[in-house]
């Protein structure tokens, strides 16, 4: 891996976004109708591969049985509004029209309110109800005081998802959550990240989890690099990440951990592109929120926006431009990758001539100049 000289005391790794790659054209092109873009983790098919982002302005309830409808999985953000208040609807709705200088103000006071069991319970429920496969994200902050909860509600995928998220956590002032153990005394499928490096990305496999989530503060709401200093581009993670799989494939003799590209993936062609790097799957949060029936309302916002003492995020105009049918699976009424998503992804695949998602991941990519 080529380096390049900061200053005579630091050089820095060659890294690239999904903006600096593009697919290249196979000897071979198929039929769309012919291809397969269904993904499978544990015992759970979909028919899409993909996560809707844990954000209040992409996953409500209703959002979450749409999606799983649709052939993906919508995550419930268990520490959003919909755990706090009985009905965050005027809340969601207050946000959307607040000012811009007022905002983040305004939203630490409404996510300071308590989250309460009770309504998890419920939340979950709602979507298990419809029939859909459930998922739901706590941070690892929050997984120790509710996981009990969540898994006796029924939960069949369960998110510990963080800005970043390690196996080896240091702290003198709390007990860490032991991933490890954690995860092997569960008896539901456990994804987990964000995680940036191979390194960090094996210690994560180690712990028994069914996936990892690549991306540290990339999505389009995060300010993480403006205030932190801190960034990873996101073909470079994918492509390290699934390599730490291919190597603990070999290590744990045959045990897959899929691997799910979490942010800079904002149109469809970077859906195409994740997967070209090795992803199994992608989670999305603001091209859900593009959604004419999305909770945001044309505004999207993540959980860093509201921190407490650093808000990482802020909340920005995405806008709508279709249902969340046609911005998934279509049709399209635009020619910027913001609807049929997914349709997208199965034409880059019949360009290139792969038939299902596994063979796609082997496509040839160049570096743009």
């Amino acid at each position: 891996m080529s380096e390049m000289e900061i200053g005579r005391g630091k050089r820095g790794r060659s890294a690239w976004r999904f903006d600096d790659i593009a697919i290249v054209p196979h000897r071979r092109t198929r039929d769309p109708q012919e291809i397969s873009i269904a993904w499978q983790i544990d015992a759970y098919r979909f028919e899409l591969p993909l996560m809707a982002a844990p954000m209040d302005s992409v996953v409500s309830p209703e959002t979450a049985i749409t999606i799983g409808k649709l052939g993906g999985v919508g995550v419930l953000n268990l520490e959003g509004l919909w755990t706090r208040y009985d009905d965050p609807a005027p809340l969601l709705a207050e946000i959307a029209e607040l000012e811009d200088y007022a905002v983040t103000q305004r939203m630490q006071q409404l996510y300071s309110e308590p989250i309460r069991e009770d309504l998890i319970v419920r939340r979950i429920a709602e979507v298990r109800e419809a029939g859909v496969i459930t998922a739901a994200a706590l941070s690892p902050q929050r997984t120790k005081q509710f996981w009990k909860t969540v898994v006796d509600a029924g939960i069949d995928l369960f998110v510990i998802r963080g800005t970043t998220v390690s196996a080896e956590h240091v702290s003198s002032q709390s007990e860490p959550l032991n991933l490890k153990q954690f995860i092997y005394e569960l008896d539901v499928p456990v994804v987990v990240g964000g995680v940036a490096t191979y390194t960090a990305a094996l210690h994560l496999m180690r712990t028994g989890a069914a996936g990892v989530l690549v991306g540290f503060g990339g999505g389009a709401a995060h300010t993480t690099r403006d205030v932190l200093g801190v960034a990873v581009p996101m073909a470079t993670a994918v492509a390290d990440v699934a390599a730490a799989r291919r190597d603990y494939m070999d290590e744990s003799g045959g045990r897959y951990v899929h691997v799910i590209a979490d942010g800079g993936v904002g149109k469809s062609g970077d859906i195409a592109k994740a997967i070209a790097c090795g992803a199994d799957a992608v989670m999305m949060g603001s091209p859900l929120a593009r959604a004419t029936d999305a909770p945001g309302s044309g505004w999207h916002w993540g959980t860093e926006a509201h921190h407490h003492l650093l808000p990482r995020g802020e909340r920005v105009r995405v806008g709508a431009v279709g249902t969340l049918e046609e911005v998934l699976v279509g049709p399209s009424r635009t020619s910027d990758g913001s609807m049929n998503l997914f349709g997208a992804l199965r034409r880059a695949m019949a360009t290139t001539g792969y038939s299902d998602l596994k063979e796609f991941q082997r496509v040839e990519v160049t570096v743009l100049p």
